[in-house]
């Protein structure tokens, strides 16, 4: 048998008495301000009580950055009140969690065991609590998967689909108040990389609140006349409402973040204040975050770069794109900030996705037959799209992993990806789309046009003005293309109903895996790839919905993909991500055209350890999750100090 794995934080330096950590000096830290006159009155312990007994140690200086100092407050712009939501991906507090050289690491847990990828044994931190100040232990865990994953009402879908291996769920184990236990028959090397994924699947539960909620542990008629004060239908729905780890719409809900939400919605400005109970320290004994108080105004979309430019933030990324850097750039000086650009870590800024299980018969056909495909990719000329979009900055080529990537090939990027046209037309005329109309446009082969209706979500000006130039290109070769920007809602709904013949979006949202990381995206296993959505429903519903895949070539796809799931040799799925980049590379499944987006982030003088450059993207740095910024802090004064309400 394979010997566990271990990953384990970082050692103790030194532990006084049995209460917490505390590096050798003559007092402990300073109160973050926030808690200082808390402290002083009684309402709250010190930080020696309250940090757990084995917190996780941040060692800033091992990293080329600096020790903080605690209190102030940070201004930031959402461009609607759900999108609070997203402090939850960029606080990135995670049972496991990516450092900054993508390795999985311990964060909420003080240590995880791992025996062939099958067996997984949690360690808690000890004396680690909620907000609330509630002890955090196995019953949190507990009451999630007894109470909540197998509970229909709460459920109906049943447990996560990352914890079902070969249609089995997992075994699991309470073995004491700090330790649990999720075997499984065959590996599930999903699971640890799901657990530090951009959603927290939230795997635990503040069931000391909750259970206030639960119809097994309290009253259901009065739950349920509850429910119906609030219009809602049930306690289940009662209970789903105020389970809101995610959305971050109840403020009375214990958390495990740095800060936690003090405001509900309707509102037009959100403010967090920092977890008394957070389980991090640097190694001068202070407790992160060092900021006291996150503020997160709500304006239009449209404005957000004009706000930045008028000094109304200290840190903002979210909403800003490489179109806004002049306007960015023309205010730095002004009001005080620098704008940082980091590269995006995605395959293409703008990607085609032909509809392999369109209803249309005729598109349908065409859409399968990979001549067509790379007809449609040799039409593209990237370099011009790539000085259009991107400012002659971009990578052009496939949609594929960047060059930071240990599964990169320079062939994946270019195969079929340069500009032929000539070549492109062969390849239409060897199909048989030989007749064109007076206008030059071919003729499908029953009679219609060759127009691509390409449907796009239309929040993003790069894809419509991409889209702009590609007609242009495809012209040349005889295709028409018609742009059709909707609500990404109603475009979901109508890729999942089989409706789009193509569709226009980013491409791989991580395009910088490690062996490690699942290669779900490019398996047709997915509902929301637009290139196959009624084979991901297929999957996803165990066979009650969709299509079941019926091409040779995608199921290669799903035989390299189980070749990666029953594996814990990391060689062995590094070489099944390498056959699938191949095979998408070789098909068009999605045809790329440029990558290498600059993502602005407004930083406002003073503020302190984030990197001047890194990667960016939405799996797996959680935007700037990895980076950390529980450890930003002013490096002077904060003008405007946090204080309590």
């Amino acid at each position: 048998m394979r010997k566990p794995v271990a990953y384990r934080a970082a050692p103790l330096a030194l532990l006084l008495g049995a209460l917490s950590f505390y590096p050798a000096r003559a007092e402990p830290p300073a109160e973050p301000p926030l808690l200082a006159e808390r402290v002083a009155k009684g309402e709250l312990p010190p930080t020696a009580l309250r940090i757990p007994k084995a917190p996780l140690i941040v060692d800033l200086a091992a990293r080329g950055e600096q020790i903080g100092r605690q209190g102030g407050e940070a201004v930031t712009l959402i461009s609607r009140a759900r999108d609070i939501r997203y402090l939850s991906t960029t606080s990135y507090t995670r049972l496991v969690g990516y450092n900054e050289r993508l390795e999985l690491k311990p964060d909420l847990l003080e240590s995880v065991e791992v025996e062939e990828n099958r067996i997984f044994t949690f360690h808690l931190r000890p004396g680690h609590r909620w907000s609330d100040g509630h002890p955090f232990t196995a019953e949190a865990f507990r009451y999630f998967w007894e109470d909540v994953a197998l509970n229909p009402e709460l459920s109906p879908a049943g447990v996560p689909e990352f914890m079902i291996v070969d249609g089995k769920r997992p075994r699991f184990e309470v073995l004491d108040d700090l330790t649990v236990r999720y075997s499984w028959d065959k590996p599930n090397p999903r699971f640890l990389p799901q657990l530090a994924a951009p959603i927290d699947p939230a795997i635990y539960r503040p069931a000391h609140y909750l259970k206030k909620f639960h119809a097994k542990y309290a009253n259901v008629e009065e739950l349920n006349e509850a429910a119906r004060k609030q219009k809602l239908k049930s306690w289940a729905a009662l209970h789903s409402r105020l389970d809101d780890m995610k959305e971050q719409t109840n403020p009375d809900l214990p958390t495990l973040m740095p800060w936690r939400v003090m405001n509900a919605a309707p509102a037009s400005r959100f403010i967090f204040e920092r977890n008394p109970y957070y389980h991090r320290v640097d190694t001068a004994g202070q407790q992160m975050p060092y900021i006291d108080r996150v503020i997160i105004d709500v304006a239009s979309g449209g404005l957000l770069a004009a706000k930045a430019n008028a000094g109304e933030v200290d840190l903002l990324y979210r909403g800003l794109n490489m179109s806004d850097v002049p306007i960015l750039k023309e205010g730095e000086k002004a009001q005080g900030y620098r704008t940082l650009l980091w590269p995006y870590a995605r395959g293409s800024e703008l990607a085609l996705y032909p509809n392999l299980n369109t209803i249309d018969p005729v598109w349908r056909a065409l859409n399968r037959d990979v001549r067509f495909r790379r007809a449609l990719s040799y039409g593209i000329d990237r370099h011009t799209l790539n000085n259009a979009l991107l400012f002659g900055l971009g990578t052009e080529g496939n949609d594929t992993v960047v060059a930071e990537s240990p599964l990169f090939s320079p062939e994946f990027r270019t195969l079929h990806a340069t500009y032929d046209p000539a070549k492109a037309s062969r390849l239409l005329d060897e199909i048989g789309l030989t007749k064109r109309d007076s206008t030059g446009i071919r003729l499908l082969p029953d009679g219609r046009q060759l127009e691509i209706i390409v449907e796009t979500d239309g929040e993003s000006s790069m894809l419509v003005d991409g889209l702009t130039l590609i007609s242009e290109f495809w012209r040349e070769i005889g295709v028409k293309l018609f742009i059709k920007p909707q609500d990404r809602t109603v475009l979901r709904n109508r890729a999942f109903a089989g409706l789009t013949v193509m569709v226009a979006a980013q491409g791989l949202d991580n395009a910088v895996p490690t062996p490690i990381m699942p290669p779900t995206e490019l398996a047709p296993m997915r509902q929301d790839n637009y290139a196959w959505p009624k084979w991901g429903q297929f999957f996803e519903t165990k066979g009650k919905n969709g299509e079941e895949v019926d091409l040779p070539e995608a199921k290669a796809l799903l035989e390299s993909y189980e070749a990666w799931m029953t594996t814990s040799d990391r060689e062995v799925q590094a070489q099944a991500w390498r056959a699938m980049l191949a095979n998408h590379a070789e098909n068009q499944w999605a045809i790329g055209t440029v990558a290498g987006a600059l993502q602005p982030i407004v930083l406002r003088n003073g503020l302190r350890n984030l990197p001047e450059r890194a990667l960016y993207s939405w799996e797996p740095t959680a935007m700037i999750g990895i980076y950390r910024v529980d450890e930003v802090f002013w490096d002077r004064a904060p003008t405007k100090e946090a204080r309590l309400p």
